[in-house]
């Protein structure tokens, strides 16, 4: 029977229907009602299905190594718990949970720490991606609220894309705009990023401004929409305050200055300006780009005293638009998940709300403070001053900056507990505690998408081995230690309680509020359909966009604008140190790579971790196209192949953030990440890390292909995983074997019987191929070089699906060419449909001269439109080369 619920991944929130036949075989596809995504997937939601397998589960709960029952592991934390608190005092224990819990796990998670064991000290990984835009919406509408709306990208005429790659990490959302500006000629976009990103190439204007200066360019537009007279009086004067402070910091600023200090052309700064003054509906989208900077919270503030000089919000397509990360980081802002929050929009310092929240839930003690934000939490683990920590599906070791630092904490904490579906993460090798976790499919609950939506993740699959959902967890040790109030039925029950407590005494003083839903009995939630906050009796059926009357939630009902004073990042680039490291997403995969590093087809768009380069920073840095980098930070060092392109901007190094030690060797990028944060938000600064760059130059570069899966090096750089129709590694070294074949069998462990051995050898250059070959099909093949110069993978990989070798195939392994033994269809473009580079550039040969074309042929971005950019670059660069042919 197929179950409506919704992806785990970014924060569009996407509505899934699974279905799962009789032999327990699923298959997903988009929910066509869903009103995020009105039935498209991106290429990472359609493949959710082959990521739902048990391998790597851990299913039963793991006491300092050995498993063990859930009354062993669940009294070992409870009374690990209180004997740390009891001696040391309630700040002595912290939680790190994560956007990928339900808003029922997050709940009472926060209700155990704030209103039960007293502490603040529960954080969230959403501190990393949101935690500024939170600071600044508060600082300017008194709430943390978004104002609008998906529905008003699709009605604005200027979409401003800010430090979002929206393409790649919110394709679908992306794919919404790009229709819309399709459907209105009148539609601009333009992006605001230091890198030419895929999300450019349905853009009117890049901006490729200088890292760190959005504040800058911001403000210079404030400065402009003054004197163009494009302020709205009547709204400044009725629904603001602090205008003329605003607009006295940046008097005097000209588009001359905001484009020098920016680093960009005074005539593509001029034209920004003009297109925002000028036109009425606009929306501003900004993600990671203004989040993750030590001056994240006054970017945002930049950002929306534009929008308030104008009256830009409130009103249909229009307003400031914080597109969030992960799938629930706003379910967690509605609980309280930060430590500088309480519960339901409610805040920590203040004592009225604190009252609220104690008689509310009618706990012993309400933590009266913040807590401390991620990166100092895991300082105070380092020098422990937190001797117990519970960590809940997320993986530090990897996601935190200066990410050695973090391990380094965790191994010298008394208790480390972690939750999680995996059994082996980098983050669960450092536990002391493992307990097993339900995952996407097997858990009942809510999250929260960028836009306000409330909706429902419904289980469809069986719960595996001893795992359980982590509120049963929480609420099991709670009553283990003595507190009453953790005895819910299900998850609905939370809910209710939830949606009660956004209401208790609120009297439209806050802007969370769920009391129309507060009465749902179980069916009704288990029906419950897609809702946006508040639902109120007033607003039964949700409230798509907020502040339309032009009321706020400060306590003089008027927004407020910030004065913004534009600051350098901290830790600067340096002569040891002269190129700036930034972080991000890659298309396919999410995070640390624990859910979507199972699938095969996404590991295959981009297989493994590398670094962007500007062509003259690699000459300068002495690295190639294609080789291996080695960066070095203050903090740490990471390898990387090398990608020159003209598209990054000059002194800068853009690498992903997904690649953990599960998957490579020295491929943790943030271990160079420097862990400095904002003041305010405590948001860390990884868009801006000083690195250098040097050629890493091993004596020997291999890959292999196999069958099975390939045992993992103790040393040395490697990036493995199973990639389309078989496991695949790359790895280097310093040392060479004293046989390479020999090497290589040990390698391929296909054992001697019945193998056919395919060799071919060139001990003078230092290239060597091997092949082992049983009842006519291959098992295995491992190719060596002196250098990062091997042939391609794709054809090789086809060669798996053959049930038995052609004589062209043989021959093929021993020349290193395809030979007409499989095609080569080149780095895989689009993932949903395995099409690889070289078949679409074949196409455009053969006369497909546009997107649509190549997908008629081909069904390459038919489906998510994900890839859509990517074969666009493929069309740009035949013509230019077709011009100068000619």
């Amino acid at each position: 029977m197929p179950v409506k619920t919704s992806c785990p991944y970014c924060g569009v929130g996407c509505g899934v229907i699974a279905d799962r036949d009789a032999s327990g075989a699923v298959t997903v596809r988009g929910d066509p009602l869903h009103p995020a995504n009105f039935g498209r997937l991106c290429a990472k939601g359609s493949a959710l299905a082959e990521t739902i397998g048990l391998e790597g589960r851990l299913l039963a709960p793991v006491v300092n190594g050995q498993e063990t029952s859930w009354d062993t592991a669940l009294d070992h934390v409870a009374e690990g718990f209180a004997r740390i608190v009891r001696e040391h005092g309630p700040d002595s224990v912290a939680f790190y949970v994560s956007g990928q819990i339900l808003t029922e796990d997050y709940y009472v998670i926060n209700k155990l720490a704030k209103g039960f064991i007293g502490t603040a000290n529960i954080d969230t990984n959403s501190r990393l991606c949101m935690a500024s835009s939170v600071a600044g919406h508060k600082r300017a509408f008194g709430s943390d609220t978004v104002p609008g709306c998906y529905e008003d990208l699709e009605t604005a005429d200027l979409l401003v894309l800010v430090g979002s790659n929206a393409a790649w990490c919110h394709p679908i959302l992306y794919q919404r705009m790009v229709a819309a500006k399709a459907n209105n000629p009148a539609c601009r976009i333009v992006v605001i990023d230091p890198r030419r990103t895929a999300t450019c190439d349905g853009a009117d204007l890049h901006l490729p401004l200088r890292s760190g200066s959005d504040s800058v360019l911001f403000n210079g537009l404030l400065a402009h929409l003054a004197s163009s007279n494009a302020i709205d009086r009547a709204f400044v004067d009725e629904s603001t305050t602090g205008a003329e402070a605003a607009l006295q910091q940046v008097a005097g600023q000209t588009v001359a200055q905001t484009a020098d200090i920016c680093g960009l052309a005074e005539g593509a700064v001029a034209l920004f300006f003009d297109w925002f003054a000028k036109t009425e509906r606009v929306v501003t989208l900004y993600s990671q780009g203004v989040n993750q900077s030590s001056s994240g919270v006054d970017k945002v503030n930049a950002i929306i005293n534009c929008h308030l000089l104008t009256g830009r919000i409130g009103r249909p397509g229009m307003g400031p638009f914080s597109l969030t990360g992960q799938p629930n980081a706003m379910g967690g802002r509605e609980v309280g998940g930060l430590a500088n929050q309480l519960a339901a929009h409610m805040e920590i310092e203040n004592p009225r709300h604190r009252d609220i929240v104690q008689r509310f839930w009618q706990s012993p003690i309400i933590a009266d403070k913040q807590g401390l934000k991620a990166v100092d939490m895991f300082d105070a683990i380092a020098d422990q001053r937190i001797k117990a920590v519970w960590i809940m599906s997320t993986n530090p070791v990897v996601s935190l900056p200066d990410a050695d630092r973090v391990r380094r904490a965790l191994d010298a904490c008394e208790l480390v507990v972690v939750s999680d579906c995996m059994r082996h993460t980098d983050t669960t090798r450092h536990a002391h505690v493992l307990l097993p976790a339900l995952t996407w499919g097997e858990k009942d609950g809510t999250v929260t998408n960028s836009e306000r939506r409330i909706s429902r993740q419904r289980r469809f699959l069986p719960a595996p081995g001893a795992a359980r959902a982590d509120w049963q967890t929480v609420c099991d040790v709670a009553q283990r230690m003595g507190f009453s109030g953790f005895d819910y039925p299900n998850a609905a029950a939370i809910f209710r309680e939830h949606a009660r407590l956004s209401s208790f005494e609120n009297e439209g003083t806050r802007d969370f509020d769920l009391s129309a839903l507060n009465t749902l009995d179980d069916r009704a939630y288990d029906a419950l359909t897609p809702i946006q906050w508040p639902v109120t009796r007033e607003y039964p059926t949700g409230t798509p966009r907020m502040f339309e009357t032009g009321q706020f939630f400060t306590p003089d009902r008027k927004a407020r604008f910030v004065p913004v004073t534009p600051r350098a990042a901290v830790n600067a680039t340096s002569r040891d140190y002269p190129l700036v490291l930034n972080t991000g997403r890659v298309r396919d995969q999410w995070h640390t790579m624990t859910r979507t590093g199972k699938s095969p087809r996404l590991l295959a768009h981009v297989f493994e971790p590398y670094a962007e380069f500007h062509p003259d920073d690699a000459r300068m840095a002495g690295v190639e196209n294609g080789g291996l980098a080695r960066l070095t930070s203050p903090w740490g060092e990471m390898v990387a192949r090398v990608v020159v392109t003209a598209e990054q901007r000059r002194g800068c190094v853009f690498v992903p953030m997904h690649w953990n030690g599960e998957y490579a060797g020295d491929g943790r990028v943030n271990a160079l990440v420097n862990p400095a944060t904002d003041p305010i938000s405590g948001q860390p600064e990884s868009k801006h890390t000083p690195v250098k760059a040097a050629a890493y130059l091993p004596k020997w570069h291999a890959f292999i292909l196999s069958r099975q899966e390939i045992a993992r090096p103790e040393a040395g750089y490697w990036v493995g995983g199973l990639s389309g129709t078989c496991w695949r590694m790359e790895l280097t070294g310093d040392e060479r074997p004293a046989s390479w074949r020999d090497w290589a069998r040990a390698q391929l462990r296909v054992g001697q019987d019945d193998i056919e051995w395919i060799a071919y050898r060139d001990p003078k250059v230092g290239r060597f191929r091997y092949a082992a070959v049983r009842d006519g099909r291959l098992e295995g093949c491992v190719f060596i070089a002196p250098d990062h110069k091997l042939v391609s993978r794709s054809w090789l990989s086809g060669l798996f699906a053959e049930q038995a070798l052609s004589a062209n195939a043989r021959m093929s392994l021993l020349t290193g060419q395809p030979l007409d033994a499989g095609q080569d269809v080149g780095p895989i473009v689009c993932s949903c449909f395995g099409v690889g580079q070289h078949q679409i550039s074949a196409e455009i040969k053969k006369g497909a001269a546009s997107v649509d074309e190549v997908g008629r042929r081909l069904k390459a971005g038919t489906n998510c439109g994900a890839c859509k950019p990517e074969i666009g670059k493929l069309l740009r660069g035949a013509a230019v080369r077709d011009s100068q042919a000619a």
